[in-house]
């Protein structure tokens, strides 16, 4: 049996904010060999080199770059529950949940400050 594309609250996606994707783009396929899937001026996705189509992160635009680095993406089998848990948890929702093209996503703080992610496929 082939193991599933996301697994549920997994480590899933890497976002490096950047001030210019075009020139981030051109620095990480010369030093890494990174292929990506473009999506505009805004975004670009960092394509999985094991599974053809697949992204493993993204690089997106943002004014000022995260003093605390990149946003780490978790998966979800079902968003709702897990922005309520976050919340039951002590965590604070920043964002969302809202629809994006890959499906929805929300971001929220843990306790300490960090920032992270929790995405859904379109149902």
């Amino acid at each position: 049996m082939a193991e599933p594309a996301h697994r549920h609250h997994a480590l899933d996606y890497v976002e490096i904010s950047v001030t210019d994707v075009g020139e981030a783009r051109k620095f990480y396929s010369s030093a890494f060999g990174w292929v990506f899937n473009e999506y505009g001026p805004d975004y670009a996705g960092i394509r999985d080199p094991a599974r053809p189509g697949a992204e493993v992160g993204g690089l997106a635009r943002a004014s000022d770059v995260r003093q605390g680095g990149p946003l780490i993406l978790l998966f979800s089998d079902d968003l709702d529950a897990s922005a309520s848990a976050v919340v039951a948890a002590g965590g604070r929702i920043t964002n969302g949940p809202y629809d994006f093209p890959g499906g929805r996503r929300f971001h929220f703080t843990d306790p300490s400050g960090n920032e992270l992610g929790v995405w859904a496929e379109r149902s």
